[in-house]
């Protein structure tokens, strides 16, 4: 049922003809400011499509931040002006400039022309985000890395949301947009490749979720073009009120923004939202990692790093639960640890082969069954506080800490001839836990290496030590290898070794630096990755100089 409410706003979607032809900007943008001025005091609120200040294709970081410069003032002169001689609110999205460049930026004027505030696009698309040199815009993004809230703006009584064109593919984010009750999301887009039914798929779905209303501005891209356009207005029904596809010009239509649809909770149930139902059943635990508590990808994540070596070590039993837990608590970017299979095909882990050092057993590890093991103390031999620690099998390590934190993982069963090398199961556990993008493994074995690379090419290998103490030698073998990093092991490094792994756009690890003055040499030496045991001295003296 919809509740009924005297609330109406007359809503104005302006759609802007939109060319492939950077040659033809200035006309189509001098169109754009042509609309603006079509609009009249009837209208409460009006929606401008993404980039209004640049509607062309423009090729290359320079073209794209000169079209910013040229247009992106006089744009939101004409808003504000708009905004108060219409008495409307009004919202725009235009490049805007940073101390890091552009940021792709959706400004809010109140009915007399004021800034109300700003939205930054959450999820900046691939071209945003590349370099110019890899086709791209090379645009102001780290902000996105950041965890935030659902940017949400309270106006006139009304909560407005907001997503920007390549934003309305994360449909994971609605339900936390939901959360927030708002009455009105402001889309401001571009997406010129998709068809229209499936952008009315997409709008409706967005509405239907978050029990709010839609209204889209895009762009035309020809009035017989079958994608782009579809500058909409979508009820909390998923109804399409307004549906302009590819048509240039204003869209207008009424809605009640406190109308909101409520329907049975299954079957008799009481009147609620699809967000209040579906909260009710929802188990995260079975879904993708997201959230707050996830961490940059490993090609995203910053360099230089600090990577706990087999955990915080220092203060907990050495590739322990609690070890990796201290670390991921304190921010340690990586974690390292060992991998071994039990006799029986558990992948556990620890450092060494034996289990005399670290446990109460006796022999191998590879000797035992996992339920053999399981029955052993890995705990005391640290300290007393720990006694009864078990040894952490691979799957608890993702399941606890994946996501949380990069993960360097040497599998010692890849190292020499231990059987098996469980490749395929290693790579299965990595993706049932969704962590492809947060894990690279490593081994001195460069013939498994060429397996794991053939068969999990996404994944990423990391070149370890094999005995050589040619400085040179390792990144030779990274190199033919086409590995994405390598580990170095003191002393067998040096700064020429550094600079060649650099220049084939290999990463450089070194294992290992506890002495925090040491570390910091490395990090002088353009070391990427210190391997620690002391993760929090290293991590303190590097702060601030080599480590933001």
């Amino acid at each position: 049922m919809l509740e009924e409410s005297e609330n109406a706003m007359k809503i104005c979607v302006i759609q802007p003809r939109y060319s492939f032809d950077e040659g033809e900007l200035a006309p189509r943008f001098c169109e754009l400011l042509s609309l603006l001025d079509e609009c009249d005091e009837s209208l409460d609120l009006i929606v401008l499509p993404e980039y209004s200040d640049v509607p062309a294709d423009v090729k290359g970081e320079r073209g794209f931040y000169e079209a910013v410069e040229r247009n992106t003032d006089l744009l939101l002169q004409r808003a504000a002006e708009t905004a108060k001689r219409c008495h409307a609110l009004l919202f725009v999205n235009a490049g805007q400039r940073t101390a890091d460049g552009v940021r792709n930026t959706t400004h809010a004027f109140d009915r007399e022309g004021r800034p109300l505030g700003q939205y930054f696009k959450a999820h900046p698309a691939p071209s945003e985000v590349k370099t110019e040199a890899e086709g791209g815009h090379g645009l102001d993004v780290g902000y996105s890395y950041q965890v935030a809230p659902p940017y949400i703006l309270e106006a006139e009584g009304l909560r407005f949301a907001f997503l920007t064109c390549y934003d309305f593919y994360f449909y994971e984010g609605f339900a936390r947009i939901a959360k927030e009750k708002p009455d009105i999301i402001i889309g401001c887009s571009l997406q010129r490749t998709d068809r229209h039914e499936a952008l009315t798929i997409l709008n409706t779905f967005l509405c239907y979720n978050t029990n709010a209303h839609l209204i889209r501005a895009s762009v035309s891209l020809g009035e017989d073009s079958p994608v782009g356009g579809s500058s909409m207005v979508v009820a909390p029904t998923g109804e399409v009120l307004l549906n302009m596809k590819n048509s240039v010009g204003l869209g207008i239509c009424e809605i009640d923004p406190q109308n909101k649809y409520y329907k049975p909770a299954g079957h008799l149930g009481a009147l609620r939202s699809h967000a209040e139902y579906i909260e009710e059943g929802r188990r995260p635990w079975l879904y993708r990692n997201g959230g707050a508590s996830v961490v940059p990808f490993d090609s995203v994540m910053p360099y230089p790093r600090i990577c706990a070596h087999r955990g915080f070590n220092t203060v907990a039993p050495e590739n322990s639960m609690p070890a990796f837990g201290a670390a991921v608590a304190l921010g340690a970017e990586e974690i390292e640890f060992d991998l071994w299979s039990t006799r029986d095909g558990v992948l556990v882990s620890c450092h060494d082969a034996t289990l005399d050092r670290v446990s109460n057993g006796t022999g191998r590890i590879y000797e035992h069954t996992y339920e053999e093991l399981r029955q052993l103390d890995f705990g005391a031999k640290h300290h007393e506080k720990f006694r009864g620690l078990t040894i952490p099998t691979f799957e608890e390590i993702l399941q606890k800490f994946g996501g949380r934190v990069i993960m360097n993982i040497h599998v010692k069963i890849w190292d020499g001839n231990y059987g098996d090398p469980m490749i395929e199961r290693i790579v299965a556990l990595v993706r049932q836990y969704d962590c492809e993008k947060h894990v690279y493994f490593m081994t001195s074995n460069d013939e498994i290496l060429r397996r794991v690379m053939a068969y999990a090419p996404d994944l990423r290998v990391c070149v370890g030590w094999d005995g050589n103490r040619d400085p040179m030698s390792i990144v030779d073998r990274a190199i033919a290898l086409g590995a994405y990093k390598v580990q170095l092991f003191k002393p067998y490094f040096n700064e020429e070794s550094v600079k060649k792994a650099h220049a084939h756009g290999i990463l450089c690890n070194v294992f290992w630096a506890d002495d925090p003055e040491e570390a910091c040499r490395y990090l002088a030496m353009g070391i990427d990755t210190i391997l620690t045991n002391d993760y929090l001295a290293v991590r303190n003296a590097a702060k601030g100089k080599y480590i933001k």
